[in-house]
């Protein structure tokens, strides 16, 4: 595990090639990402993560060990409460990790977890912002409906903003301002990401445009580059603003707010682990958004000795190479009319799959579990499991 020299690659793939350049540090770059290609104008690369559960198919304890690891680097005796806010959509895993597992470290402490989203809930306040590189982006962060909650984020002292990657801060910059705007009173904002790849110059230039004091952890700091190549036809969009006609969505498992821990009931991991034997392979799989869940589950699975892998749907358009070895297609299940893809998953390859929707099932979902040969899971509420 880890490196102890600088790793320097070029990789050349159809949109383009991509130089990048590791530090020496706990993780090893072969340990936390591939690579692969994108048909976006903007941005025809992607780092594709193998410990976030989202385009390749993850071990639940290897995504354990790094929300773990993130924890750890969060500065000691942070001003309280912290906010902790994942990015929609690859992040919303990672940081409802992270936040689980500084709270295992520091059970006293107040802090409230959030996540942003590509929906709307109806009535509830938000916080616009943008995430210029990003196929889909627009993002909504709304303020916690529970009063409670609502005030611990309105007296935060801290912020901690967790994204799989970090490359410009832009993102992590509008939406700290947006939520100085909002509370005066934070003093300190913290990164938490998978890769840091903004070099000295971003980092300073971010804390100065927030202007509070900024740190950094991550687990795999370097730099890269990318020449474009051939351009290939652009991906459809990945969000359509305003669409009418999608499935509600609600705050139950993040959305708006959290002040401790999800917990999936034992009796429902009975039921669903009852046609396991230890050693056969599962995967659960989570559907777009809805990613902390299934992984808890999978952890459950993996402490009665079920070799399993956590991963989710997403509607980020890759193209089929390097790390992205296949590619399912099938209709959103949030009924936005958006493409969803599933990477790295062949029918036939798991002995069992656990399709998780936090949506009520739907012609989507029905797809989904026929092309994966799974069974359906709906989280209506954290305690209530179909």
């Amino acid at each position: 595990m880890g490196h102890r020299e600088i790793d320097s690659r070029e990789i050349a793939m159809p949109t383009g090639v991509l130089a990048v350049r590791a530090e020496p540090g706990p993780y090893a770059i072969d340990d936390l990402v591939g690579f692969g290609a994108r048909a976006n104008a903007k941005r025809g690369f992607l780092f594709v993560s193998k410990v976030l559960g989202k385009h390749w198919p993850s071990r639940p304890a290897a995504m354990r060990g790094l929300h773990d690891a993130l924890a750890a680097q969060l500065p000691a005796a942070l001003p309280g409460p912290v906010v902790f806010i994942a990015l929609a959509e690859t992040a919303i895993g990672l940081g409802q990790g992270v936040f689980e597992a500084w709270l295992r470290r520091e059970p006293r402490s107040e802090a409230l977890f959030l996540h942003t989203t590509r929906y709307r809930i109806d009535g509830a306040e938000l916080v616009e912002f943008a995430e210029p590189h990003s196929h889909a982006p627009r993002q909504f962060l709304h303020l916690p409906e529970d009063p409670a909650l609502h005030a611990l984020f309105m007296r935060a002292g801290s912020l901690v903003l967790v994204d799989d990657e970090a490359s410009t801060g832009t993102t992590f910059r509008n939406l700290a301002n947006a939520c100085r705007a909002l509370n005066p009173a934070l003093a300190h904002v913290h990164l938490a990401t998978l890769t840091d790849f903004m070099g000295p110059q971003a980092n300073d230039a971010l804390a100065a445009g927030i202007g509070l004091p900024v740190t950094h952890g991550a687990a795999l700091r370097g730099t890269f580059s990318f020449a474009a190549g051939a351009s290939f036809p652009e991906a459809a969009p990945a969000q359509v603003v305003g669409a009418a006609g999608g499935v509600p969505v609600d705050g139950a498992f993040g959305r708006t707010g959290l002040a401790r821990p999800l917990a999936i009931p034992p009796a429902v991991v009975d039921v669903l682990a009852a046609p396991m034997a230890a050693g056969e392979s599962a995967l659960v799989l989570g559907t777009g958004e809805f990613m902390h869940a299934p992984f808890l589950l999978a952890c459950a699975l993996e402490a009665r000795g079920v070799d399993v892998r956590v991963q989710s749907t997403t509607r980020s358009p890759i193209l089929e190479w390097g790390a992205i070895g296949s590619r399912l297609a099938f209709a959103d299940n949030y009924g936005e009319g958006i493409a969803n893809y599933l990477y790295n998953v062949r029918p036939g390859q798991y002995a069992h799959v656990l399709v998780c929707h936090e949506t009520p099932a739907n012609a989507a979902l029905h797809d989904v579990a026929r092309q994966v040969g799974g069974r359906l899971v709906h989280f209506r509420s954290e305690d209530d499991i179909a």
